[in-house]
Order: C-alpha cells, then structure tokens, then sequence
C-alpha cells in the first residue's frame, strides 16, 4: 500500500530492515550499540512467535491462554470484515516475551519546556522517544540524559507496530488484557499499517486512535456481552478522567515556562505543580475505589517528559472523525487520510482542525488511548 513519503511494501523480514539500518549505522559507536539492540531484540521477538492456530490445537497450552488467542483471532479477523485493515499474516501468531513490556520508551524535554526531543530513524523518521528491548538499557540512556539536565521518563509499553515490515505478533504483554483493550490495542496497530507519515506522529497516532474508537464501539455492538461492556466502560471512565487530570496539570506548566518571569521561579512553581497532580491524583484514586492501574505512571519522579506527549494521540481526533462521517465506508476514509497525508504537515494539520471544529460527530467515543505506546 503506497503511503505518504513513505512506501511500505516490502515484508521481507530482517534482512531488509539490516538494509536500510546500514546507512545509519554510520553515526558511531553509540549509534552501532542501539541499532544492535534493537536488530536483536525485533528478531527475538519474531523467533519465539509461534501462529496461534497452531496453539489452538496444542492440547499442552494453558486453557486460558487458549481462549485469550481464540478471541484474539476473533478479533483480527473483525478487523479485516468490517474495517479493511490489512489481511496480512500480523496478529496471527502469538510470542511469549517473558518479560511485562515489549519495550521501554526513553522520553525527555528540556528542563523548562514541554517539547520532547526527537529522534530520526530510518523508517519511522522523526519520533518523540527512543525505544529499548531491555528494561536496563533503557534506563542507563536516561541517566545520560538526566546528567545532561534533562527531565526524562521511562515508560513501559505492551506493543508497537513495525510498519508492515514484520509480520508482529500478538504479545503476551496485552493477551491477558479485557477483551475491549486487547481489541483497541489490534485495531490501533493494524491502522499504522495502511497510513504512516514520517515525521508527523500526531498524524499517525490521531489516525490509528479513531480507528481504534470505532473499532471497539462496532466490536462491542456485535459481541460484547454485558460484563466485557460494564468491565470497559468502567476502564474508560477511569481513563478518561485521568486524560483530563494530567491535560489540566500540562496546560498549567505550559503556562509557568511562558510566563515573564525567572527561571528559578519557573523551577518553583514547577515543584508546586506536580506536587499537586500528585494528590489530585490520589483524591481520583479514592472515587475509583482504590484502583491503582496508574500508579507505576508515577514510579518515577515527575517531570515534563510525563506530559510531553499526552494530546498527540487525541488532538486530530474530531478531524478524523469528520473525515469518516463524510466517506462513510472505510475504504474510502483510508484513501481520504492518504490524499491528506500527502499535502505538507501544517496543511493537513489545518485541515483536520477546520473538519474537527466545523462537523458535528455522530461517532460515540468509546475508547482512548493517551497513555499508550507506539
């Protein structure tokens, strides 16, 4: 599928991504050591992949593992009936990662700014976090950087999308997951498959977040039952509310480091800051009973790297939304997206926003994802 100046057709696997890291391998040592990690760590994961109807009939697979890869087929293949993704062979094979995350994301921003720092890749381009296979490896990178005098957080994410360039497996990081999570979690991976424009992730992630939302609204509407349904609005009521609580405490901060005012006042009022979200989060946790899902967001001590990129995956959204409700079929809401992906950033950037801010949507919200990986 031709995408927007980037082409992916090829999945030839390893050997081909080799290829086109050669080039950027030339960069240095430090450039060559993650390159390395991360060669080894996609093609361990592609190694212990195994395809899931296989373990269907493997009498020696755990029962509840069994029905977790049953409904995950469920699920890829719905992905293909009602929305077009693409009927390739991703999320058809299933790799036990021994380990909580398929990868640990490095994020940092200056001290004083809530604009992360970007890194270049040769096929994803330009991104706002640098990913590693090993929990360990990635904190000695943010110790390089927190030394530099940056605010960094590391965060742990269940999956990622290679583009089409690998066949990616379902994880045993998110296949324990609610069947509402595990779904939007397909549904946003496999949308990076048909559009991806380098060096726009608000583009790409806003995209693969409305296809997410309808998915899980549609999926539900032919096979949720009343618990997985009761069980999920639950999830996005909290999800929702704690969106709502770090988009305030971010807009607070971007309004300290815009002030005319020093920096060690800056610095100040930034302690205040997170000093507050942290108990405004607790008061939220108290109206949850108790429930603590976010609490390892809070493991480090906060820093502006927590809220860089908190409206990337949601600020499009009502343009995107627009977009669907005018094409009505997905095959032509994809070809829509593509023909946009192609005008420069700031122009399709302005066009969403005039579709996001003039159309009334008629599509229910019915899922978010401002808190996840790539």
């Amino acid at each position: 599928m031709q995408l927007a100046k980037i082409t992916i057709q090829s999945r030839s696997g390893l050997r081909s991504l080799l290829a086109c890291l050669s080039v950027t391998l030339l960069g240095g040592c430090a450039q060559l050591s993650y390159y390395a990690q991360a060669t080894h760590g996609q093609s361990s994961l592609m190694a212990a992949a195994k395809p899931i109807d296989d373990l269907l009939l493997d009498p020696d697979v755990d029962e509840k593992l069994r029905q977790r890869l049953l409904k995950a087929k469920q699920i890829r293949e719905f992905a293909v009936s009602e929305f077009g993704l693409p009927d390739n062979a991703s999320y058809k094979s299933y790799a036990d990662l021994q380990r909580p995350f398929a990868l640990w994301n490095v994020v940092a921003t200056p001290e004083l700014s809530l604009r992360p720092l970007q890194w270049c890749f040769p096929i994803a381009g330009c991104v706002s976090y640098r990913g590693y296979y090993s929990k360990d490896n990635a904190h000695a990178f943010a110790a390089t950087l927190r030394a530099d005098g940056y605010d960094v957080q590391v965060i742990g994410v269940p999956t990622y999308s290679t583009l089409g360039w690998f066949n990616d497996p379902v994880l045993s990081t998110f296949i324990r997951y609610p069947d509402g999570e595990l779904a939007r979690l397909i549904f946003h991976e496999l949308a990076h498959q048909v559009v991806y424009v380098k060096d726009d992730t608000q583009f790409n992630e806003s995209f693969a977040t409305t296809v997410e939302e309808v998915g899980v609204e549609r999926w539900f509407d032919l096979h949720g039952d009343a618990n997985t349904k009761r069980l999920y609005a639950e999830f996005k009521v909290r999800r929702d509310e704690f969106l709502a609580l770090l988009l305030r405490y971010r807009s607070a901060l971007a309004v300290n480091y815009a002030s005319m005012v020093s920096d060690n006042e800056k610095r100040r009022r930034k302690v205040e800051i997170f000093a507050a979200l942290q108990r405004d989060y607790q008061t939220l946790k108290i109206s949850w009973n108790g429930f603590a899902g976010y609490d390892r967001w809070f493991a480090e001590p906060l820093t502006n790297a927590h809220l860089a990129s908190i409206a990337t995956y949601h600020e499009l959204v009502p343009g995107f939304k627009a977009l669907l409700q005018e094409n009505k079929a997905f095959v032509d809401f994809y070809q829509a997206v593509i023909n946009l992906s192609a005008l420069d950033k700031p122009d399709r950037h302005r066009k969403l926003a005039i579709l996001g801010a003039s159309k009334p949507i008629a599509v229910k919200d019915n899922t978010d994802r401002a808190l996840a990986g790539p």
